[in-house]
């Protein structure tokens, strides 16, 4: 059986025995719009309980645009062209587009040119969100949860603020899209750690697909509620990174109708675990490295068996990486439960602690193999991980553990599917 895993830009073939038990879950393949940025524009002419954007922004506004970071695939080259068609009214110096890095570094000019267009970077003011400067945040008030919503001061300060971005499974916040492109998108740094601390990460609601009693979601809510966006244009998309459908419009109206789409495409029940479940992240730009790849992981987990095992394969062209502190926090612990007993202790906020901490639970649950091109298996072994180097040759040896009756599930688009045990 031969499966093309989404891998790099290219993908990665793995051809495994006929003779294998083997089952493939992916999303529902949806072809591209016929005409993707023509369903943007009318979109935001016929937005789901907002009036079109045309009439919401008047001449002499300021206007703030939130694209998201190298870290997802949103197209924003065809969402950001039919987002300014829209406002030719506004002159350029009358827009600024605001890179929602969260606690992510910044990108260059180069990668700002791939992501947007040239002429986008050359017309426009880009301000890449500083999650560690308060001097550029101001405070909108406290959350229910007793977190101050730090966000970038500039972009608050916009008459006009539209968030753009895609809508796809997220495994601790439900779904991607809508409020997290305030926060984390544009937030301060303390705001994001304490909204992704221990408790919230533990919670059982914070996990793929749901939102609702989601403490996580909830907060994001409330962060982007307090900023008061103007528009949301949030778009889904097929393996192919193509746009599949356009939710533009009220910030809450348009984002439940967005999840709605990807649940119907992407959630798949199976009748029990499986021994050995191979994964991926989703391709690029998505498996640019390791921390991201623990989302790929996550997905894996929610279907295989307690004492199981999991292969994900993942690009990591940008390293483990070398910036934030997930590299940190995992090469100083021996065992996952280090991590544990240090993060959950009463207090503890630290940069990337959420990642790790999802990492350690997975791999209480099950051992983890790892696939890419470009660490040496001394940094996998570092973080914890087990190097993997022929993903058939691995799948082999753990048949001979488990058993030649071993239940095998391999999920090409990695966390593009929602898994999970049909109860």
């Amino acid at each position: 059986m031969l499966i093309k895993l989404a891998y790099g830009r290219d993908g990665l073939p793995v051809n495994f025995p006929d003779n294998w038990d083997v089952t493939v879950i992916e999303p529902e393949f949806i072809p591209a719009l016929p005409d993707q940025s023509g369903a943007i524009v009318e979109a935001l002419r016929a937005p789901i309980e907002s009036p079109p954007l045309r009439e919401l922004v008047k001449r002499g506004d300021t206007v703030g645009i939130v694209f998201s970071d190298i870290t997802r695939p949103t197209p924003n080259h065809i969402i950001l062209p039919a987002v300014l068609q829209e406002l030719s009214d506004i002159p350029d110096a009358g827009i600024t587009l605001f890179n929602a890095l969260g606690t992510h570094r910044p990108q260059t000019e180069d990668e700002l040119k791939t992501m947007l267009g040239e002429d986008l970077v050359n017309r426009f003011h880009i301000v890449q969100n500083d999650a560690f400067d308060q001097t550029t945040q101001t405070c909108l008030g406290v959350s229910s949860f007793g977190n101050e919503i730090w966000v970038n001061r500039l972009f608050a300060e916009c008459d006009a603020k539209i968030l753009t971005g895609f809508i796809e499974p997220h495994f601790f916040a439900g779904f991607s899209g809508g409020g997290k492109a305030v926060m984390p998108g544009m937030g301060g740094k303390e705001t994001i750690w304490r909204n992704h601390n221990y408790e919230r990460i533990a919670h059982p609601k914070a996990i793929w697909g749901i939102t609702e009693g989601n403490p996580m979601w909830a907060e994001v809510q409330e962060a982007a509620n307090n900023l008061k966006p103007t528009m949301l244009v949030n778009v889904t998309l097929n393996k192919n990174k193509e746009i599949t459908n356009v939710f533009a419009g009220n910030l809450h109206a348009a984002h439940r109708e967005g999840c709605k789409f990807v649940k119907q495409t992407s959630m798949r029940a199976v009748d029990a675990p499986f021994d050995i479940v191979i994964s991926t992240n989703s391709g690029h730009p998505l498996d640019l490295n390791l921390y991201q790849s623990v989302k790929g992981m996550s997905a894996a987990a929610q279907i295989v068996k307690d004492g199981g095992a999991i292969i994900t394969a993942a690009s990591c062209w940008d390293g483990i990486p070398e910036h934030g502190l997930y590299k940190e926090l995992l090469y100083q612990a021996q065992r996952p439960e280090d991590i544990l007993a240090e993060i959950s202790q009463p207090g503890y906020l630290k940069q990337d602690q959420w990642q790790v901490q999802i990492q350690a639970k997975i791999q209480l649950k099950a051992e983890v193999f790892f696939y890419t091109d470009n660490l040496l298996d001394e940094e996998i072994e570092s973080c914890l991980l087990t190097p993997c180097h022929d993903i058939v040759a691995t799948t082999a040896m753990l048949r001979e553990r488990y058993g030649e009756e071993a239940r095998i599930c391999v999920l090409p688009e990695g966390p593009q599917t929602i898994p999970y045990i049909q109860k």
